[in-house]
């Protein structure tokens, strides 16, 4: 049965209070997600569908009827300003939005291996770089992305547009400090999975052409106005910087993670072809 929702009732404003209110996210434990490809992928991935919410009027696509038909979860038909208020953007009403379940903060979703990448994002203050540094982790191959301290939070609707659907491909995981993330590594260095911890710093010792990155690494990026933090500095192996010959003295974090993978993706594939 399809329930409609034709003001701003409760329910309403609960979905709305989503786009807004980290504390409610993480209370209710479920967020927010609009836009073909991104729906597609968390639902291909085996997100847990709480509803979907659809124009009241608006006649629908193929993809999304065949998104209400196969999918199992609570069906809103809703007014199209109310929708276009929970697209969260001064643009017209998307046609879907989906309301997810946010799976557990748990460092086991990251699996690793000898191949092992991951990325961990120190602190970062701005969402949509959270979500652009998951969707190049993604394109380039990682296994996971940790997000640390106190920071923007991952299923921010900024953070969730910017990673154009990488959300829903590889985990994100928020930790509150430095001790799970030790703990974690400690348990893989025990079973005799090595991963060199790498730091991305503009005074790095490295040069990143010269690192060599084909072993299991973890790679941290901090926030974008103060870098890595001093208790990170001491946990890394090795610190890299990026050469750079124009006038910008340093990239935003963002851009400094993807050029890093876009590296590490380089150097694996290289050692594969030798």
């Amino acid at each position: 049965m399809v329930q409609k929702i034709t003001s701003r009732n409760a329910r309403f404003q609960q979905w709305q209070s989503l786009l807004t209110n980290r504390n409610k996210r993480l209370r209710a434990r479920e967020f927010l997600v609009q836009g073909v490809r991104p729906v597609t992928v968390a639902v291909e991935r085996g997100w847990p569908v709480r509803a979907l919410i659809h124009s009241a009027r608006r006649p629908l696509s193929r993809w999304a009827e065949d998104l209400l038909r196969t999918v199992r979860a609570e069906q809103v038909a809703m007014a199209p300003e109310l929708l276009a208020e929970l697209g969260g953007k001064d643009e017209s009403a998307p046609e879907v939005v989906a309301v997810l379940e946010m799976p557990e903060d748990d460092l086991s979703r990251i699996g690793v291996d000898e191949d092992f990448l991951g990325v961990l994002f120190d602190r970062p203050s701005g969402p949509g770089n959270i979500g652009t540094v998951i969707r190049s982790a993604d394109a380039f191959g990682a296994a996971g992305v940790i997000v640390t301290g106190h920071a923007a939070d991952v299923y921010d609707p900024k953070s969730v547009r910017a990673s154009t659907g990488s959300l829903f491909a590889l985990p994100a995981v928020r930790v509150p400090s430095q001790r799970e993330v030790v703990a974690w590594l400690e348990r893989h260095r025990a079973l005799g999975g090595h991963v060199t911890v790498v730091g991305t710093d503009e005074d790095g010792t490295t040069d990143l052409f010269d690192a060599d990155l084909t072993g299991p690494v973890l790679l941290l990026v901090g926030n974008e106005t103060a870098g890595l933090s001093a208790a990170w500095r001491q946990l890394c192996d090795l610190t890299v910087r990026i050469p750079m010959s124009g006038s910008a003295s340093s990239l935003n974090a963002a851009g400094a993670a993807t050029a890093v993978l876009y590296e590490v993706s380089r150097q694996r594939i290289a050692a594969r072809r030798r």
